[in-house]
């Protein structure tokens, strides 16, 4: 595992955005694995001026998103459909035809499963994965549990997850979701290169136990550690608690 502390959420969006753009050079049709939140805002807006400079070119990428809510489709601002076109995919020149991610419009748990983990099957692994890292040390919507999930899932959002993302959905006075269709773990590990993005005090504790304390399914995020190809990005005050290599 590589490990790169900066000194600011800035710094820290600017060496992400670096890796992704190598790999982008590197393989221009490569599949790039996406996450949503936050922390990755940075970095996709650092890709984009990038790409406004003309230094990158997506129009050859493939990208797989982690999760969107169950139940919001694209008309909905909160959905992460609708995220990453703000943040991403209308400022670039990736095709639509291009981009994936589950079908929160699916009421059907099981089918809109099936269906995502059969797209991904089809495209195969990603050249890159993109990871945000939540409080109780999740990623995607991998909550805390008694055993790993392996592949796509219907997940019901806990306490913490929902008190983390509800003010995204206050401005709008709408609901949250309570479930979510995520990647499961086995789906992540498929990916060839994994890069982990973490920033801020709040996540020192999470960033502490995924990286540092035993695998177990309490903390899902710890399963990285038993994969080949894992780089961690954070600022300084995310890895305040970490114990150094």
């Amino acid at each position: 595992m590589r490990i790169y502390v900066t000194k600011d959420y800035g710094e820290m969006s600017r060496r992400a955005a670096n890796i992704i753009s190598a790999q982008i050079i590197l393989k221009p049709d490569c599949i790039l694995g996406l996450a949503t939140g936050s922390t990755p805002i940075g970095i996709y807006d650092q890709l984009v001026e990038w790409y406004e400079k003309g230094d990158l070119d997506f129009s050859d990428v493939v990208t797989v998103n982690l999760d969107e809510y169950k139940g919001l489709g694209a008309e909905s601002e909160q959905s992460y459909i609708h995220y990453m076109r703000e943040h991403l995919f209308d400022r670039v020149n990736l095709k639509s035809e291009n981009t994936h991610m589950p079908d929160g419009r699916i009421a059907d748990s099981g089918e809109a499963c099936r269906a995502y983990n059969g797209l991904l099957a089809s495209l195969g692994a990603p050249d890159l994965q993109l990871l945000g890292l939540g409080r109780n040390g999740h990623i995607g919507f991998n909550e805390p549990g008694s055993v790993f999930e392996k592949d796509v899932h219907c997940v019901d959002l806990t306490p913490s997850t929902l008190a983390a993302n509800q003010r995204f959905f206050e401005a709008e006075g709408s609901p949250m979701p309570t479930q979510a269709y995520t990647m499961g773990i086995r789906s992540i590990l498929r990916a060839r290169k994994i890069l982990v993005a973490v920033s801020g005090a709040d996540k020192a504790d999470a960033v502490q136990k995924v990286f540092f304390g035993p695998v177990t399914p309490d903390v899902p995020g710890s399963i990285l550690q038993l994969h080949d190809d894992v780089t961690l990005v954070t600022d300084e005050a995310a890895y305040s608690k970490a114990e150094r290599p």
